[in-house]
């Protein structure tokens, strides 16, 4: 009879055993699988427990001498490809299992029986505490990884794997790495479609209210897109997070305001319609410098699982919380949960004045196995909870390309899992990797969900920007819940749009509800917004005066102040740890002037807006070009000490290339 200990071990096993494989080992001739050739051989077989003859499924099946392999499904079936089949020997290995190898020779069926390893067991139960999770492999441990082709219903082909990418930074073709879908830069992403903002009548809707939005991973995605000789889908594209991803000289709070936010506003001729005006508001967040921020409780929660494999992700992920961990200081504390188709806990809470710690546990993840991303998430909120410091940033830094197939896997269950946990006072950064199945609208939605941001890493430079360079924007929050609320003077304002934050808005009601959820600053983080305005007596009126409802004129005593404003910005934000709002507002008075003598902030702004529009196809466009944009663009550079600007221009110069060719996805 089996002990309790195995039967809850093949119970783990079998929740890892991806999809994928369960169908490919199903039939000893895959469908769409190659015929065998002298050198090549489909090799078949089931494997079972030697003492009660039950299979096990998630045993790691193995070429020996190569890092190519497949993993039984949950009828222990497997199916492996194999090159010089008679002369290659395959390798079995599961958890809690003695290792066993055997030659092929000239079969085509191998069916094996394992023999429990009583020592290996103990230790996976009870080592410190913790169980090894199935699925996620580190090295040095006497597990090998398994590729597995997550939510692909493929054959055996698509299971199988090339392991000496992860550290050589090149990939073996293999029929995974060649299916079609792969040969397009964002071909299987997922992004959430959105509807331009219209133009709004001022008489009838004088409020616009959303909340501030400081993520940025919009524009590193777009960057990424273009690298690589594409254009970018329309809905990768979010002029807001374009705004965002750029630093602009704002207004900061003076050091003796008790408000760690500040707002300042700016009204110009509009770029790409000379008839409209566009109004910026800008939000500057306090500066804190890294020495004198309060403590850090972070958790990394990586994704090990086998979608994770290729150099653009869990290597890079590697790279980046290396160099963050570099930044850490003795007071600081990092713990790392990992998770493929279980989750596990890699490191427990462990002081910056111990790097190396840190380090070698960073380094020594694999990818391997199917992606339970919910139990993944529990796990590090109750690590972060376990430390949690009321005067630290005790935050979970999730690194992952979203693609979630066990346990919580739908979008609603997992944004109600984030929901239930921010409640604890812990943040949540969330740093979305690779492409071909980035899972952008969920990562989003999570972020946004657990008061939080979300960046994109498309290579160790924007690794290093995010989470160094910007180390208290990024990881330490200085206001919560940050909403805006604009109200426009029907005597200067005619109509309006906001450019951009289509999935921010808020009802007018909720500015002053302070249960309703909203954006995050961090710490030195800037927020830009803008409104496109259509001026009361425009030449080119978006809807002409009614004829039966002539207007009423204001009483004397408001005819200056309606004159003087054009509008009014309202910002509502929460401390930290607070749970009442606090209410700011200032006021946008004076004339527009012409572009040119707009700020340099102002002009480059106004550049990047057009250029989301462009990359949109937005119907709002009006003259914008290409080659105004990039005008507009490098005359607007400034200071640019970091060249983020510079690389702006070059990226708009690219789009202007590309933009007679084939684009990736609907446009």
């Amino acid at each position: 009879m089996k002990s309790p200990l195995s039967l809850a071990l093949a119970l783990l096993l079998t929740a890892a055993a991806p999809a994928a494989a369960q169908q490919a080992a199903r039939s000893t001739a895959p469908v769409g699988a190659p015929a065998d050739t002298a050198r090549h051989r489909t090799i078949t077989g089931v494997v079972r427990d030697g003492q009660t003859k039950q299979p096990v499924p998630g045993v790691t099946v193995l070429i020996k001498g190569t890092r190519q392999g497949t993993s039984t499904a949950a009828d222990g079936r497997y199916a492996l490809r194999v090159a010089n089949a008679s002369a290659a020997t395959l390798v079995f290995s599961s958890v809690g299992y003695v290792t066993q190898e055997v030659r092929i020779g000239s079969a085509r069926v191998v069916n094996m029986n394992l023999t429990m390893d009583v020592k290996e067991l103990s230790e996976v139960v009870v080592a410190k505490g913790i169980r090894r999770a199935p699925g996620v492999v580190i090295r040095g441990a006497t597990t090998y990884p398994a590729k597995r082709a997550k939510g692909n219903q493929g054959n055996a082909d698509q299971a199988v794997g090339d392991y000496d990418a992860l550290s050589s930074g090149t990939s073996t073709p293999s029929p995974l790495a060649t299916m079609p879908a792969r040969d397009e830069a964002g071909a299987g992403d997922t992004y959430a479609q959105m509807q331009e903002n219209k133009f709004f009548e001022v008489k009838k809707d004088a409020l616009s209210t959303f909340a501030l939005d400081v993520d940025n991973a919009s524009y590193s995605n777009v960057r990424r897109f273009l690298n690589e000789g594409q254009l970018p889908p329309r809905d990768a594209v979010r002029v807001e997070e374009l705004l965002n991803y750029f630093r602009y000289d704002y207004p900061a709070p003076p050091a003796a305001s008790p408000d760690p936010v500040r707002i300042s506003t700016e009204l110009a001729a509009c770029p790409w319609n000379p008839a409209h005006q566009l109004a910026r508001v800008g939000v500057q967040a306090r500066r804190i410098e890294t020495a004198k921020l309060p403590p850090a409780n972070l958790v990394f929660l990586v994704d090990v699982s086998g979608s994770m494999m290729s150099p653009d992700r869990l290597p890079l992920v590697q790279a980046g919380l290396k160099l963050l961990t570099k930044q850490l200081r003795p007071q600081d504390r990092v713990a790392l949960v990992v998770y493929a188709g279980a989750a596990g806990l890699v490191l427990p809470p462990t002081p910056g004045s111990q790097p190396q710690v840190i380090l070698d546990a960073i380094d020594r993840l694999q990818a391997g196995g199917s992606t339970a991303g919910g139990a993944g998430l529990r796990l590090a909120y109750s690590t972060a909870k376990q430390y949690f410091n009321k005067d630290a940033n005790n935050r979970v830094i999730l690194a992952s390309d979203g693609d979630f197939n066990v346990g919580e896997s739908s979008d609603a269950a997992l944004e109600q899992l984030i929901v239930d946990q921010r409640e604890s006072g812990v943040f949540l950064t969330v740093l979305g990797c690779g492409r071909g199945n980035l899972r952008d609208a969920r990562m989003e939605a999570l972020a946004d969900k657990g008061n939080g941001n979300y960046a994109y890493l498309d290579n160790l430079d924007e690794a290093g920007r995010v989470l160094v360079a910007q180390f208290g924007g990024t990881l330490f929050t200085v206001a919560q819940d940050v909403k805006l609320q604009v109200e426009f003077n029907p005597a200067r304002v005619a109509h309006y749009r906001l450019v951009g934050y289509e999935n921010r808005l808020l009802a007018a009601e909720d500015f002053n509800n302070d249960r309703k959820d909203a954006g995050e600053l961090g710490a030195g983080h800037t927020v830009t917004a803008l409104y496109e305005i259509v001026p009361v007596g425009a030449a080119q009126p978006l809807v002409d005066q009614l004829k039966y409802q002539p207007e009423k004129a204001a009483p004397a005593s408001l005819q200056s102040f309606l004159t003087n404003d054009v509008l009014t910005v309202k910002l509502r934000y929460k401390e930290p740890q607070g749970s009442t709002s606090k209410l700011l507002a200032q006021p946008l008075v004076g004339a527009a002037g012409s572009i040119e003598k707009a700020s340099v902030d102002f002009r480059f702004a106004a550049a990047v807006a057009q250029f989301g529009m462009l990359l949109r196809q937005s119907e709002q466009r009006g003259t914008a070009t290409w080659a105004a944009t990039e005008r507009l663009a490098d005359g607007a550079r400034g200071a640019d000490a970091d060249g983020y600007r510079a690389e702006f221009v070059r990226l708009v110069r690219l789009a202007e290339g590309l933009s007679g060719s084939p684009a990736v996805g609907k446009r």
